[in-house]
């Protein structure tokens, strides 16, 4: 598969899990009722699990057999270093550039996109 294809793969997909975390936290704060902290668990548990799925069979298929929860795993770190990532990018830029918190908040997708698309094709799914 081409490398662009793969990265218009992925910004798909996370497209489409950024839409799923707005639709559940909105469903489950503003239709149900539901606490923020759990609205926002739920919401990321099931875009992960949506964002697991479309990595591992559209985004990086394979045809070696792997394990399932190594891969999860793998998946699981490639996601707290990229959100660790995109957090201290975020400080920095707030913190001590002075930058818009909203700016940066928007510039730190690219950060975590960029470090989530690397660990995974080149630990979680290679």
């Amino acid at each position: 598969m081409k490398e662009t294809t793969r990265i218009f793969r992925f910004v798909v997909i996370g497209t489409l899990n950024a839409l799923i975390t707005a639709a559940t936290i909105g469903l489950a704060m503003g239709v149900l009722g539901i606490h923020y902290l759990a609205s926002n668990v739920a919401a990321y548990v099931l875009a992960q699990t949506n964002n697991f799925l479309w990595c591992k069979y559209w985004i990086f298929p394979t045809d070696k057999k792997s394990s399932i929860w190594r891969q999860m795993l793998l998946f699981l770190i490639a996601f707290g270093l990229a959100y660790g990532a995109q957090f201290l990018f975020l400080i920095a830029l707030v913190e001590l550039l002075g930058c818009n918190e909203y700016l940066a908040q928007f510039l730190g997708l690219f950060v975590y996109g960029a470090v989530n698309f690397l660990m995974n094709k080149k630990v979680t799914f290679r």
